[in-house]
């Protein structure tokens, strides 16, 4: 069977759970927990837990974080491949509110120092119908360089573009097959690219062939899926590569949710997302979609970001 391969971000996560999420100079009274995360990670569990074999490759500190990431791979049955550099291991403050939104500050830490190098090595033996993974939480030589490991074998290459304030250039994206931004990066990747300036609010209310236009100028070559939270998501091919689907673009509704908490949910999707293209590269893209719209729901429904992704089974 194909994997999954996943190149990113771990950190052990800080989350305090308030009433509403803080202004500044504010001070809140919430509850606190700790656990694993970063993007890198989630993805990795999402796609494990999704069904895929996977392989996790990072940049740990020598301390009891990494330690974390250690144990939890293992439990997961997530191939890790794990440079132990002098930085600490990354950290993320959480803040999340009643309705389940969040706010975030990253520390990178560890994750800064992942070296292309390493990267490429890890992924030696990458194949067609394997899947390679990568975000924005590390540094941008290392991402084209996974990239270009799955390009070189015929792999695919998801480029996730978060989070939405690093900017990419335009190699970057030629780099990638498919390209999975939320409705924030996807403003900003627009503005940067195409040369037109769309609040992120208004992109759900967009019409399809608004959407697929601004798609088709952002990849040309690649197909995009821009999730768009609770208006479910959009999905743009390129013509004459529809991946098994019978129209160039359509939207996917959204998946109801008992809502906890929407930290991760994002990750679940791009894990799902990877995991279903490995493990049935015959079925209509739209197909994947779905998949991993109910599995990014289900990750919703409970706290945490890794630790909240579901079993295949749920």
């Amino acid at each position: 069977m194909a994997r999954v391969l996943v190149a990113g971000s771990f950190n052990v996560d800080h989350v305090w759970r308030v009433a509403t999420l803080p202004a500044p100079g504010a001070t809140l009274s919430g509850s606190y927990a700790t656990g694993p995360g970063g993007k890198g990670f989630n993805q990795a569990v999402a796609a494990r837990r999704a069904g895929a074999t996977t392989r996790f490759v990072c940049a740990l500190g020598d301390d009891v974080g990494a330690q974390l990431a250690r144990d939890l791979c293992a439990a997961d049955g997530i191939d890790l491949h794990a440079a132990v550099v002098a930085e600490p291991t990354g950290t993320a403050g959480i803040y999340v509110d009643a309705q389940g939104r969040n706010c975030i500050v990253i520390g990178s830490g560890a994750n800064g120092a992942l070296a292309p190098a390493f990267v490429t090595a890890a992924l030696e033996g990458v194949a067609a119908g394997d899947v390679v993974l990568v975000q924005l939480e590390s540094p941008l030589d290392a991402v084209a360089g996974a990239l270009e490991a799955a390009r070189a074998a015929g792999a695919t290459a998801i480029l996730n573009p978060a989070p939405a304030n690093v900017a990419i250039d335009e190699p970057m994206l030629v780099r990638a097959d498919l390209l999975t931004p939320n409705e924030t990066e996807f403003s900003a990747l627009v503005a940067r690219h195409v040369g037109e300036r769309i609040d992120a609010d208004a992109m759900s209310g967009l019409d399809q062939q608004r959407l697929h236009a601004l798609c088709r100028e952002l990849l040309p070559h690649g197909t995009v899926v821009v999730t768009l939270g609770a208006s479910g998501c959009f999905v743009s091919h390129p013509e004459g590569a529809l991946r098994g689907d019978t129209a160039a673009c359509y939207r996917v509704s959204a998946e109801p949710a008992q809502v906890v908490d929407t930290t991760g949910a994002g990750d679940a999707f791009n894990g799902a997302l990877a995991a279903a293209l490995a493990r049935r590269p015959d079925a209509a893209f739209i197909e994947h979609v779905r998949f991993a719209g109910r599995f990014a729901a289900r990750s919703t429904e409970q706290a945490g970001a890794a630790l909240a992704m579901p079993h295949l089974t749920e």
